[in-house]
């Protein structure tokens, strides 16, 4: 009875996480292989390892033709041929199962901080944590648990190379979805991500069902679901808008906790032009640009910001006359800047207005002035 090999093979089992079919599997095609090799060797043999009594044998059909001297080709394999095998075996099960969780969030223990580099282990596998994926501000202790996202892995020389972050926006993303269960189930859905890791973060969101709150969902019952978020990512603040198909929209929100006057679109450059109140402006902009620099990620558009000073005006409704709009039909918003520029939104359907909340709430005041005139005439 060869127990000890029987124990060899189970603490592979164990250290590696190769199930025990899969080691028995390789160390018998390797000890054919070295059968199949030498001098006499029988064709159509194979090799059993009995799992009772960790005997091995050289099978043909039901016919043990077991060498002589097998026992010292078993341990010249098992020095040899077995583990180099093992270890591709044990690769190719790493690449399967990493490749297919690239953009997931796993747990850690940090095994050797650098700035340079950290070493993760993550239970089969050690992770590299380059300095260029590591958050400045965070600093990273020995035996600390710590949630990675996978970005990358590779095939190399000595196996897998398996490389996560700490900075990607897919980490914000990910937690997210694991802290907040409308996201998970697909009620919500997050649309754009901006991050300047390890200091702000926006994230715009919008609700695939009607009545539920994609903000409020974000939040959680008494800020609990971002502030889980928030602690993982050691105090990072984040601001959690609504998207809104409407750019101009969009902008301004995107542009938050800064009050938007107005914003107006180029589109064909696909740049706005925000106007804030004068006490607004530095909020708008944030210290260094930041909340601008964001704003602009997450809308992927140009924006230039300025502040009320330099108001709109509007154009003489005399212009052109305006009347119910019973065909929906759309025209441009009647908004101008102060140097004669239009506002290159699109009218609200029955309205002289975009969807500008500024400018709606001036769209009675000029209904009314078009009805007045009406009546004089």
């Amino acid at each position: 009875m060869n127990t000890a090999l029987l124990s060899a093979l189970h603490e592979i089992e164990n250290d590696k996480g190769i199930p025990f079919e899969t080691v028995k599997g390789v160390l018998e095609e390797s000890l054919l292989a070295a059968y199949e090799g030498r001098e006499g060797a029988v064709e159509d043999a194979r090799v059993v390892l009995d799992e009772e009594t960790g005997d091995l044998r050289v099978m043909k059909e039901d016919e043990d033709i077991t060498p002589h001297d097998f026992t010292r080709i078993a341990a010249q394999v098992m020095r040899q041929t077995f583990y180099q095998r093992l270890n591709e075996v044990h690769n190719e099960q790493l690449l399967e199962e990493y490749g297919e969780r690239m953009g997931d969030i796993v747990t850690g223990i940090v095994q050797q901080a650098h700035r340079r580099m950290t070493l993760v282990d993550l239970g089969r596998v050690e992770a590299i944590l380059p300095a260029s994926e590591q958050v400045p501000q965070e600093r990273y202790e020995n035996g600390q648990r710590l949630k990675v996202y996978l970005l990358e892995i590779r095939e190399g020389g000595r196996g897998p190379s398996l490389t996560v972050s700490r900075r990607n926006e897919g980490l914000l993303k990910e937690l997210f979805r694991l802290e907040v269960p409308e996201i998970y189930d697909g009620l919500v859905e997050i649309r754009a991500v901006a991050r300047e890791a390890g200091l702000r973060s926006k994230v715009a969101v919008w609700s695939n069902e009607q009545g539920v709150d994609p903000v409020g969902a974000c939040v959680g019952p008494r800020g609990s679901r971002v502030r889980a978020v928030v602690s993982e990512l050691r105090n990072e603040k984040i601001d959690i808008i609504q998207w809104d198909p409407e750019p101009a929209r969009f902008i301004a929100k995107a542009l938050s906790p800064a009050r938007v006057r107005e914003v107006y679109l180029d589109e064909d450059e696909k740049q706005a032009e925000v106007i804030v109140p004068d006490d607004q402006l530095s909020l708008a902009i944030g210290r260094e640009g930041q909340n601008a620099r964001l704003a602009v990620k997450l809308t992927d558009w140009k924006i230039d910001i300025k502040p009320e000073s330099q108001a709109t005006e509007y154009e003489d409704t005399e212009e052109e006359e305006w009347e119910p709009d019973t065909d929906s039909q759309m025209h441009r918003c009647r908004a101008v800047l102060s140097n004669g520029r239009r506002c290159a939104n699109m009218a609200l359907p029955g309205s002289l207005f975009c969807g500008i909340p500024s400018h709606q709430e001036q769209a009675s005041e000029f209904e009314g002035m078009v009805e007045g005139r009406g009546s004089d005439e």
